[in-house]
Formats: C-alpha cells, sequence, structure tokens
C-alpha cells in the first residue's frame, strides 16, 4: 500500500486523529468521520496506515545500545497502583553520580516511543527512569489502542501517585545526585506539571503539550518550568494565558515556548504530526535546561 504523503494531508485529518487519540471520538466514528477525506489513492485504510505509529523504523536509539545499562525494575507505590514496572537507563561513561529524569508516557502505556526517550536522556548523561502506569493492568499490550483503552479505565491521580513514587525511587538511587527532573509528553506533560506542584523538591520540571494545573494549585510550584506547547493545538495550547498569568502571579520561574504550525505530539517521531525541526528544538532546549538544573 503506498502512503500518503504528509503535505497531502488536511489539517482537519490531524485534528480528528487528535481528538481519537485522546478518546474524544470512538474508532467507528473516527473512521467514519475519517471517510470523509478519502479521495482517489487517500483511502481509508490508507490514512489509517498513515497516521498509526511506526516504532520499528523510527528509534533512534536502539534497545541495548552499548552506551547504556538499561533494565526493566520495580518499585512500590503505595498509594497509587502497587507494583510498577520502569525501564531503568543508565550510562555506561558516568564518572560520579549523575541527575535524574523521570520520563512520563503518553495516554497508552510505555511504548516504544517513550523507552527510546529514555535511552536518548541517559545517552545525554542523565540516569532516567520510564514507568509504566499500565502496570497494574498487565502492562503495555504492545498496540497503542489497546493501551489507551486499558489507561481510561485507571484513575489519573493515582497514576499522578506511580510517577511521584518513582522520582523517590530514582532520587535515592546509588547513582543519582540526589536532583530528580520530569519531562513528559501529553498525559505526561499534566503529569510533569501535577508534580511540579506535588513535589516540593523536584529540581525541574519540562512538560510536552501538557495540561494545566489550576490557579489554585500553582502557588505550591517549587521546581523551575520550561513548557513546550504547539501551535495548532488549541485544545492545550488555548489553556497557556491563564497559567501564565498565574505562574507571573506567583512569581515562579518558567520558560515557555510555542511552535508555530506543528501539531500536539509534535516530538513522536514514529507518528505523522512529527516535526523534526520543533523536535530536534525543542529537545535541545530540554537538556540544556537539565544540565542547568541537575547537573550543578
Amino acid at each position: 500500500m503506498d502512503l500518503p504523503k504528509k503535505e497531502e494531508i488536511k489539517q482537519e485529518v490531524f485534528d480528528l486523529y487528535d481528538d481519537y487519540a485522546h478518546n474524544r471520538l470512538s474508532r467507528r466514528d473516527f473512521v467514519q468521520k475519517l471517510s470523509l477525506y478519502a479521495v482517489g489513492a487517500l483511502t481509508v485504510p490508507a490514512l489509517l496506515s498513515f497516521l498509526s505509529p511506526d516504532y520499528v523504523e523510527n528509534l533512534q536509539i536502539k534497545p541495548n545500545d552499548p552506551r547504556i545499562t538499561e533494565t526493566y525494575i520495580n518499585y512500590n507505590s503505595p498509594k497509587g497502583g502497587g507494583t510498577i514496572k520502569a525501564l531503568l537507563c543508565i550510562p555506561k561513561d558516568h564518572k560520579k553520580r549523575v541527575g535524574g529524569v523521570v520520563v512520563v508516557h503518553e495516554n497508552r502505556g510505555l511504548n516504544p516511543y517513550i523507552e527510546d526517550v529514555a535511552r536518548r536522556a541517559a545517552l545525554a548523561g542523565f540516569i532516567s527512569l520510564a514507568p509504566d502506569a499500565l502496570s497494574p493492568l498487565g502492562g503495555y499490550p504492545g498496540n497503542d489502542d489497546k493501551g489507551r483503552e486499558m489507561q481510561s479505565t485507571r484513575n489519573r491521580n493515582e497514576m499522578l501517585e506511580d510517577f511521584i513514587a518513582g522520582a523517590e525511587y530514582l532520587k535515592n538511587h546509588e547513582f543519582c545526585n540526589k536532583k530528580v527532573g520530569v519531562v513528559g509528553f501529553c498525559f505526561g506533560g499534566w503529569i510533569s506539571n501535577m508534580m511540579a506542584v506535588r513535589v516540593p523538591d523536584l529540581a525541574a520540571a519540562v512538560p510536552f503539550y501538557g495540561g494545566q494545573p489550576t490557579a489554585q494549585e500553582v502557588p505550591n510550584i517549587k521546581a523551575p518550568l520550561q513548557l513546550h506547547y504547539a501551535g495548532l493545538d488549541t485544545k492545550v495550547t488555548d489553556g497557556w494565558p491563564a497559567y501564565e498569568e498565574a505562574l507571573k502571579a506567583n512569581n515562579k520561574e518558567y520558560t515557555a515556548y510555542i511552535y508555530p504550525n506543528v501539531n500536539h505530539g509534535f516530538h513522536n517521531d514514529s507518528t505523522p504530526r512529527y516535526d523534526k525541526a520543533a523536535a530536534e528544538l525543542a529537545w535541545k532546549r530540554t537538556i540544556d535546561f537539565f544540565n542547568e538544573k541537575l547537573s550543578k
């Protein structure tokens, strides 16, 4: 099957996929609405294949990279889901204790893209931990659609506790210098914002296109923030002005970037929403920020 090119796809198709990926549309309704854009060679199966993630071809750092020691570990989340499985990645060439980074997945569990991001963080010189909030349900099922369905059955505040417990695990790891930051995407962006609210000693938080805390929660933030938003992602980015107003009113440390003409999920290189220039710039800014906040 010949897949369409990105420039051939109308923005409305990406918006439909965004609604589907965030459980605002059932698969049946998504396919039905998608059929309106199936013209000529742009069949519904071709559009579905185009929009689906491709993890095999798009991993930047393959599993078991010789520069990283990676292993799956389990830790306890007593206020959340109990035993949580996570991918732990440690740079092999570290000569001293290094900063820790919790990597938080989207709304579908610990898929290969997020594991790849955890390896990237390790190659940048940090010890990283990527927990799987689907652990109490058996873990990421190997399929994003099923993963989204599973994650929707969990309470998001209990999942927040799972990642807070993960930060505590990482802080106490023998190779960690006690400074822990968090980076998260979509659902993970909301988790990153909320960890800044809930974890007083969090050293840095980097939400990518994440939902915002309430104005009442902002005074509790102690961590410096670096926030990344997609210009076309109105459902999330429209919440930024009120969040910024609350951050300013409470004298919080933050830097925000809005990347024009890119979609929600622009950092995820396994889907056509990926924007290489924006993703690479945002990741460089992220690593520079972590180097500043976690390494000194």
